[in-house]
C-alpha cells in the first residue's frame, strides 16, 4: 500500500511499490510463482489468451468487411481480462465494461454472443452458466461502477459468500461515478473488487494527461480502501491479485483497487485511428511487453511448450473461431417490435400503439 511522505512544499503524496510481477517481460520468472500455479495452468491460460486475440482479429476484420459495428479490440489486453477470469468462481458477480471479451468468454459467455452483441443485436446479453447472473456490457464510461457497488450491496445483505468484479479503463478514473463507487464501497466495506485496465491511453488521452498521481491504484487512499498495482501483461500477476482481493472481498474484510499497467495495441475502435496521435516507435515498444510472448516464452524455457503443442492450438483455435463466425452469421434478425417487448412486464397502451405501427410498416 501507499505511504505518505512530505515533499519539498511538506503537502502529503504517496510513494507507491513496484507493480506486482511474476513473469518479467523478457519472459523470464522474477519471482517464485504462487503456488497455485503449475504448468497446466500456465498452459490454459497462453490457450485462452491465444483464442481471445485471434477473436478480436477476427472481429476487427468483420467489422472492416460491414459484418459488424463498431468493435473496442482488446489487442495487448489479454492478462488483465484471463487473470481476471480464472480468479472468479461462479458464486461471484462480473459488471463488465466494454473491452471485456477474455473475462465475459471464462464465464461461459459464448463466442458468437461477443459477436452478435457488437453486431448491434442485444439478445447477445442473453448470457448463461455463471455469467446468467453478471450485468451486460456497460459503453457509458464509469456508471458501470455505481452498478457494481450496488450488486456489491444486495450480496452483503443477502448473506451471500460471493464478491462482485468490475473493471473499467484508466479515462474511466477520471469519472465521479468511479469515486462514488469507491467511496461507498469503502464505507460500507462492500465485496467489490474493481481493476483498472490501465492501458495509457484514454481514446486520445495519453495516462500522464489523464491524472496527477503517480499511479492510479493510489486512488484508493481517498475511500479507505487498499490498492494493489500489477503489471497487466503478467497473467499470473493478475490472477494473483484479483484471488487475493477476492478472498478477502469473500471474507467480509472489504473492497480492493487493483490497478493492472498494460498498453492498448490497438485503435480505441475501430472508428479510431490512433497513428494520428501517437507514434510508431511507441507501439513498437509496446509489442516488447505484451503478455502472449512473455508467457510463451516462460513455457518454452521450461519446456512445458513446443512448436507441436503451438500448431496443434492455432488448429482448434482456427476451428472455433470459425464456428462462432458461422454462428454469428446465421443469427436471425431480432423482431422488429423487440425494441418494445421488454419495456415493461405488461405493456402500456402507448407501447401497444407504437406495436401495431411498427408491425404494419415493417412487418413482423
Amino acid at each position: 500500500m501507499s505511504t505518505p511522505v512530505p515533499n519539498s512544499n511538506e503537502k502529503p503524496r504517496y510513494v507507491a511499490s513496484p507493480p506486482l510481477v511474476y513473469i518479467e517481460p523478457s519472459g523470464k520468472s522474477g519471482r517464485d510463482l504462487p503456488e497455485q500455479i503449475d504448468f497446466d495452468w500456465l498452459r490454459q491460460a497462453y490457450q485462452h489468451m491465444s483464442l481471445i486475440r485471434a477473436l478480436d482479429k477476427k472481429a476487427v476484420a468483420l467489422q472492416r468487411t460491414g459484418q459488424m459495428r463498431t468493435y473496442p479490440s482488446c489487442l495487448g489486453q489479454e492478462a488483465v481480462g484471463i487473470g481476471t477470469g480464472m480468479a472468479m468462481v461462479d458464486a461471484d458477480v462480473y459488471v463488465p465494461y466494454y473491452r471485456d471479451q477474455a473475462t465475459l468468454y471464462l464465464r461461459g459467455v459464448q463466442l458468437k454472443q461477443i459477436l452478435q452483441l457488437w453486431g448491434g443485436d442485444e439478445r447477445g446479453h442473453l448470457f448463461d452458466g455463471a455469467a446468467k447472473k453478471d450485468l451486460p456490457i456497460c459503453v457509458p464510461i464509469a456508471t458501470q461502477l455505481t452498478q457494481a457497488a450496488g450488486a456489491a450491496v444486495a450480496l452483503k445483505s443477502k448473506g451471500v459468500k460471493g464478491a462482485v468484479v468490475t473493471s473499467c479503463g484508466d479515462g474511466a478514473t477520471s469519472r465521479g461515478d468511479f469515486y462514488e463507487a469507491l467511496n461507498v464501497a469503502g464505507l460500507w466495506q462492500l465485496p467489490l473488487v474493481t481493476v483498472i485496465n490501465n492501458n495509457q491511453w484514454a481514446i486520445s488521452v495519453p495516462r500522464q494527461m489523464q491524472s496527477g498521481t503517480p499511479t492510479l491504484a493510489q486512488k484508493a487512499v481517498a475511500a479507505g480502501i487498499e490498492g494493489v498495482q500489477v503489471d497487466g501483461n503478467d497473467v499470473v500477476a493478475v490472477f494473483d491479485a484479483v484471488n487475493r482481493a477476492l478472498q478477502k472481498a469473500r471474507s467480509g474484510k472489504g473492497p480492493t483497487l487493483i490497478e493492472a499497467i498494460t498498453y492498448r495495441l490497438g485503435d480505441h475502435t475501430t472508428a479510431d485511428d490512433a497513428t494520428r496521435y501517437r507514434s510508431a516507435s511507441e507501439v513498437s515498444d509496446a509489442w516488447q511487453r505484451e503478455p502472449i510472448k512473455r508467457l510463451q516464452t516462460w513455457l518454452h524455457d521450461h519446456d512445458a511448450w513446443d512448436a507441436t503443442r503451438e500448431q496443434s492450438l492455432h488448429g482448434d483455435i482456427k476451428q472455433q473461431i470459425e464456428r462462432a463466425v458461422a454462428d454469428y452469421l446465421a443469427i436471425e434478425p431480432a423482431p422488429v417490435d423487440d425494441i418494445l417487448r421488454y419495456q415493461y412486464a405488461d405493456m402500456t397502451p402507448a407501447l401497444e400503439q407504437q406495436r401495431a405501427w411498427l408491425l404494419q410498416r415493417h412487418g413482423g
